[in-house]
């Protein structure tokens, strides 16, 4: 039987509103099938992203009431500045004076306003650059915008390009751009501006960029609107900076044939390939795993609007993510009482496994997404993202959230219990002390009484909700006993291990640097080769150098402290002419012909005990590579150039008379000549970095672009096949993928190049990591008939000759583990 068809039209309340919809099962876009039902669905779902960045701001709307049509027959659009008259009384609005009429717009400010504007198919909202002030008048723009738009013949790879050529103009001018592919044909810019200028001004420094954009890329970028300029170019629209002017929101759907949206975007995707427009539901899922990316390019809303006080209704994002009639889980109308000190630690089977803590304060459950759980020793701290506030009565709550359902799968309480508030401040730290229960979680190896700090970190897509739980050392006297014990938590995921807090040798905390990080490019991706510099490509691990009064500290890309598995690094220190620094390098092995050599290394950085150590520090002595320098004796240098820090690096390390430490030279060719000169030498490839760019710890830059002659690619295990004749009883093939989204693809299985030692050594961690069921769902019938699951917290590399048309890597060959790297690390390298 087909699914019942929804209600012709139903009254329902959202966040203490009552609205009518009708025509639910309406089809708005022919092409999809998307109905209104299913519009309305959507801005539910990201109405506080939307909100954020339209709110309070004069809407002009663009509707499809019979629906966006077909390229045969489109449908009607209706343009429309002035509000309904028809429109609910409690619709924000507010009026403004133009040279010869007054135009009364709705501003959309809560769930309810936006739900009516799907209601009456205004698919399109567009705002301008600017809000309302608490007089009800315009305000100064509070963000720039440059909108890409490509001109006859050219695409939005070409708008990609510009977007990346303007970013490091903008981060030049104090500015941070945050992308947003249009759901149209272009990509819009957004920089987020503090209120000082006019819009004017701020339409004066966007002419100048776009003008100088066109100067430096004449080929590429074109500012004049005039359409017989602008073939096969990119038109960097600055105008719509003007206060009149508006450009559609984010987040907004838009009106074409198909239900695509204007979608903010990582500049990770902007710099691969098949860059697309997403549709509707991409947007919603991305949302539910990211949050939104594109938050600090608008400031939140104020308390107050127009005078009034802006109610607060916490658990709005909460209920517009939930359907109470599809979903057990309490959907209440209200917050509770204040005043409560209770919490709950659940375990929830969605995705993937996780853990959720939650602390009552003010009426809602404040609440944080722990992947590993709450730690139970001190020496480990674990992520901690802030999620929405959930309602008290989800404290009590256990069962099974529907498939396809934000949230879908098996929720218990893990422990709950009252706590012990020490310290609360919004946003940046939570001191509390938990009282579990006898048999719960948190008493594991002991009592259920533990002191947590909840720490703020920013960082993450969005920079807002990543936090670190810590179990503090100091803990009271009746938990003393069972911390030092350490007991066991929950099943951790995501890790092989994780590394106490690293320290100089000295016993100072080293600094917790996380290296900037490159994309992946050819040589057409250097638009302008004379303005970057070209070193060799080093087939190795990175590592940060920690140096402090002559002690060394290494930490690997992913902070593990592997200062003792290389000790013939550890006169670093002698080589400086600073007593503080903090280096950016790579360590390698060479090969009897002076190559890198990644399977010779992988015999060191397994190692640990300190007698193996020393034997392969004389069989196989490592180097360390360092290209650049990020503080000198109490200076960041982040901020400098490429250049510069090259410059201040060659002189401050003398390099070791063995080579054991090196500075390379930045290779003095073109880069043609540099590509082929490490294809000469063997070398894995060049790394590109633009003599301009500043170092981002933590960030996959297209300033640095790494051009490789083989084809590798880091891949998660997440099974294993067993052998064929003298490897029946052993591993015989290793099941790999890639993340994809908040999911893994499956990618491929791989054999070749897995020697004997390899095979035996990891059969014993695979059946610890051992689990029941596949962690993700597209492995073909064929390798997946005796496959033998595990939890994906490994990593290794394969080299390949090509993908396949499904996406599979094509005569996968191992190449080693890869202990520095945790899955999250993992990027698919096309």
């Amino acid at each position: 039987m087909p699914p019942p068809r929804p209600a012709r039209q139903q009254t329902v309340t959202v966040e203490g509103r009552t609205l009518r919809l009708s025509n639910l099962d309406k089809v708005l876009y022919p092409a999809t099938g998307t109905t209104k039902a299913d519009v309305l669905a959507y801005y539910a779902a990201v109405a506080p992203q939307l909100i954020r960045h339209a709110g309070h701001r004069p809407v002009t709307r663009k509707r499809w009431v019979h629906g966006v049509g077909t390229p045969e027959e489109p449908g009607q659009v209706f343009f429309q500045k002035n509000i309904d008259d028809n429109a609910p009384a409690w619709v924000a609005r507010n009026a403004i004076q133009h040279k010869d009429h007054v135009n009364v717009y709705p501003m959309v400010d809560d769930l309810a306003t936006l739900t009516w504007l799907g209601q009456i198919a205004a698919i399109e909202i567009h705002v301008p650059q600017w809000r309302f002030g608490p007089d009800g008048g315009k305000g100064d723009p509070d963000r720039l915008v440059l909108d890409l738009d490509p001109g006859p013949g050219a695409e939005l790879a070409e708008c990609a390009e510009v977007a990346l050529l303007a970013r490091p103009i903008l981060q030049d001018m104090g500015l941070e751009p945050f992308p947003v592919t249009s759901g149209s044909k272009g990509i819009h810019l957004y920089c987020a501006l503090d209120g000082r200028q006019t819009s004017d001004q701020v339409s004066a420094v966007a002419h100048e960029l776009a003008r100088a954009l066109e100067a430096d890329h004449p080929d590429l970028a074109v500012s004049d609107m005039k359409k017989a300029l602008r073939s096969g170019k990119v038109l960097v629209d600055w105008s719509q900076n003007n206060a009149n002017k508006t450009t559609v929101s984010p987040y907004s759907l838009r009106g074409r044939f198909e239900p695509t949206v204007a979608a903010p975007r990582t500049w990770e995707e902007l710099a691969e390939q098949g860059l697309a427009h997403l549709d509707f539901r991409e947007v919603m899922q991305r949302v539910e795993s990211l949050g939104d990316i594109l938050a600090d390019a608008t400031a939140p809303l104020p308390a107050t609007i127009s005078g009034a006080t802006r109610p607060e209704d916490r658990l709005s994002t909460y209920r517009s993510m939930r359907d109470a009639a599809k979903t057990p889980e309490p959907v209440p109308e209200a917050v509770g009482p204040a005043g409560g000190n209770s919490f709950v630690i659940q375990e929830h089977h969605a995705r993937r496994l996780h853990y959720d803590f939650r602390l009552e304060r003010d009426g809602v459950l404040v609440s944080w997404a722990i992947p590993k759980g709450p730690p139970l020793t001190p020496s480990r701290n674990h992520l901690a993202v802030q999620t929405e506030d959930h309602p008290l009565d989800y404290g009590s709550f256990e069962g099974t959230i529907p498939k396809g359902e934000y949230g879908g799968g098996e929720v218990s309480i893990w422990d709950a219990g009252t706590y012990e508030l020490e310290k609360w401040r919004d946003g940046k730290e939570v001191i509390c002390t938990l009282h579990g229960r006898p048999d719960g979680g948190l008493a594991r190896g002991g009592t259920g009484i533990r002191r947590y700090a909840l720490i703020h970190t920013g960082g993450g897509a969005s920079g807002k909700s990543n936090w670190l739980i810590h179990l503090m050392k100091e803990q009271p006297a009746e938990a003393r006993n069972a911390t030092a014990d350490g007991g066991s938590g929950p099943e951790e995921v995501g890790t092989v291990e994780e590394p106490e807090a690293p320290t100089a040798a000295g016993g100072t905390p080293a600094r917790p640097v996380r290296p900037m990080l490159a994309t992946l490019g050819s040589q057409q991706a250097i638009p302008d080769p004379d303005q970057w510099a070209y070193e060799m490509k080093w087939d190795g691990v990175r590592c940060i150098a920690v140096v402090e009064n002559g002690q060394v500290t290494l930490l690997s890309r992913n902070g593990i402290d592997t200062t003792s598995t290389y000790p013939e690094l550890g006169d670093l220190g002698d080589l400086l002419s600073a007593e503080r620094a903090v280096l950016d390098g790579e360590i390698v092995a060479l090969n009897a012909k002076g190559r890198p050599d990644f399977g010779l290394l992988q015999k060191r950085m397994k190692l640990t005990h300190s007698a193996e150590i020393e034997g392969a520090r004389r069989k196989t002595p490592v180097r360390l590579m360092l290209f650049d320098l990020l503080e000198l004796d109490g200076n960041d240098l982040t901020g400098l150039q490429y250049c510069q820090r090259r410059e201040l690096l060659e002189k401050a390390v003398d390099e070791a008379e063995d080579g054991h430490v090196q500075v390379p030279p930045a290779l003095d060719a073109t880069l043609d000549e540099a590509v082929e000169a490490s294809r000469q030498l063997g070398l894995e490839g060049i790394m590109a970095k633009r003599l301009t760019s500043d170092y981002q710890p933590g960030a996959r830059s297209s300033s640095w672009v790494k051009i490789k002659h083989l084809h590798t690619q880091e891949v998660v295990v997440v099974g294993w096949r067993p052998g064929k004749g003298s490897r029946a009883s052993k591993v015989g093939s290793l099941l790999v993928a890639v993340p994809d989204g908040v999911d893994l693809r499956y990618v491929g299985r791989v054999g070749s190049g897995l020697t004997e030692r390899d095979l035996a050594e990891v059969g014993a961690r695979l059946k610890k990591l051992a689990r029941k069921t596949a962690p993700l769902d597209d492995v073909p019938g064929a390798d997946a008939s005796d496959a033998q699951w595990v939890r994906p917290s490994l990593v290794g590399e394969v080299q390949y000759s090509e993908h396949t048309g499904t996406g599979r890597l094509r005569h996968p060959v191992w190449r080693g583990w890869r202990p520095d790297k945790t899955p999250s690390d993992v990027v698919v390298e096309l």
